[in-house]
């Protein structure tokens, strides 16, 4: 981080986040050990089993999950394939990542992600305010359906809202600082059903505004107060101190975790409320 770094901010990475293929997101985030769809991976498994498997031959279809701020696809990568987040890093940043077009990278993934799907994998429909994020991974198959829009500044299209109708859980794993009740409203509105939401937020920041939104909805929210997750190292010690403030700010204790070296998020889950009763959030991430 260059030494006139506002000392209340984070850093950006927004050159990132919307290339035309993954490549500078990894090669980006990697230094500095960002890790968020890792501990979401297992956790968004363990709530689509809570959830309930499809049976095409009873008429019933997998949960469709809509993921928002998706950027590539990571989540559908991971939640769908025989893969881990350690083996995107060391994919994208391969030799062979490196010295391909994005056309010869895309024909890869293709092949990539073909050859280590799930038999059990989900419908996933992708959100993102990215194009060229967006397109990328609805190219190499990620995602089942994808819409480059941003309900921050403006109404989902039709066809977001119809994709979205039957969404059964709704995921989040980086953005929630950017996001309102705004982007929640119109698709829990649209919903034909109520739909889980579980979101990753940073300690840095308060998610009541979009809580209060979910109760408005039917959802009670619950947040997984027994652990917190990494989510990447702190870029320099001006990030650390933003980040240690704005978490006390938010009325969280940063000894041991923020001040340990890193940013840390909590998992927020919420749901009907007579579902959250007859199965405690401990309960879904610890059978």
């Amino acid at each position: 981080m260059s030494s006139d770094q506002p000392a209340d901010t984070m850093t950006p990475f927004d050159d990132a986040y919307d290339q035309p293929d993954p490549r500078a997101y990894f090669r980006e985030l990697g230094p500095w050990g960002y890790q968020t769809p890792h501990h979401a991976q297992s956790v968004f498994r363990r709530l689509l089993t809570a959830l309930g498997p499809g049976s095409p031959e009873g008429g019933r279809p997998a949960p469709t999950v809509l993921d928002i701020c998706c950027s590539y696809g990571i989540n559908a990568a991971l939640l769908n394939h025989h893969l881990t987040l350690s083996d995107l890093y060391t994919h994208y940043t391969s030799d062979r990542a490196t010295a391909s077009s994005t056309d010869e990278l895309i024909g890869w993934d293709k092949e990539f992600y073909a050859s280590h799907r799930r038999p059990d994998a989900v419908p996933v429909i992708g959100l993102d305010a990215a194009p060229r994020a967006i397109a990328y991974a609805r190219a190499v198959g990620l995602l089942d359906d994808g819409f480059a829009e941003n309900l921050e500044t403006g109404a989902p299209s039709p066809a977001l809202l119809r994709a979205a109708r039957d969404v059964r859980l709704i995921t989040l794993t980086g953005g929630a600082s950017f996001l309102s009740p705004r982007t929640f409203a119109p698709l829990l509105t649209g919903a034909a059903g109520p739909a889980w939401v579980a979101a990753f937020v940073l300690r840095t920041g308060s998610y009541a505004p979009i809580a209060d939104c979910l109760a408005a909805h039917g959802l009670t929210t619950e947040k997984h107060t027994a652990q917190t997750y990494p989510q990447r190292r702190f870029t320099g010690e001006q990030e650390q101190r933003y980040a240690i403030a704005a978490t006390r700010a938010a009325g969280e204790d940063p000894e041991g975790k923020e001040s340990e070296g890193s940013f840390h998020t909590a998992l927020c889950l919420s749901r009907p409320a007579a579902e959250a009763a007859g199965s405690p959030l401990g309960a879904l991430l610890h059978p």
